[in-house]
């Protein structure tokens, strides 16, 4: 089963001082609850089989701070990953496998639509900029094939995993060398 929903909430009140409850509960309600359900059902069916693979997509925010994604997003992913450890130790009693994936920015409609609905070349110029791993674009394919990989026989000793598709964005901190610069 992938779980694989998911939701932004309102990218203009990133900041705590400006979320409104609404906004927090529609986006917990989609990332989370909607995966925990997702998860249930699933969980009841693979039980009795004493196997199965439930996959869950988090964010590149699961795993770092400020990254541009509301705070929303950002701590509603970090839950998912939650849960992913949590059920990995519960489900992996009856031979389940819990994994998730957290991608770095991929250039969906999605995004172009809050990067203010460009093109997807432009898209990804942007988002390449600011990415660790130069001369590749992260597609919708690359995620693709990570979920193939950890819900295939594959991994089928992989439990418990974030696996964190980001071509190493995730081990950078922008902010050190800017911060060196201005001390040099």
């Amino acid at each position: 089963m992938f779980n694989n929903a998911g939701i932004t909430g309102n990218m203009k009140d990133p900041s705590i001082l400006d979320i409104n409850y609404k906004n927090v509960k529609n986006v917990f309600d989609i990332n989370v609850y909607g995966a925990f359900l997702g998860a249930k059902i699933a969980a009841k069916a693979m039980i009795p089989t004493k196997k199965g693979s439930i996959l869950f997509t988090a964010s590149i925010a699961s795993v770092i701070g400020g990254t541009g994604s509301p705070i929303t997003c950002s701590s509603s992913k970090h839950a998912v990953v939650g849960l992913t450890n949590h059920l990995a130790v519960e489900l992996g009693q009856y031979g389940i496998r819990v994994n998730c994936i957290s991608p770095y920015t991929v250039a969906t409609p999605l995004v172009r639509e809050i990067l203010g609905k460009m093109d997807k070349e432009k898209a990804e110029e942007i988002v390449m900029e600011t990415a660790n791993l130069k001369g590749q674009v992260l597609e919708p394919e690359d995620i693709a094939e990570a979920a193939v990989y950890l819900g295939s026989e594959d991994s089928k000793y992989v439990s418990g995993v974030n696996l964190v598709v980001d071509g190493g964005y995730s081990k950078t901190n922008p902010l050190a060398s800017i911060v060196m610069q201005n001390h040099i």
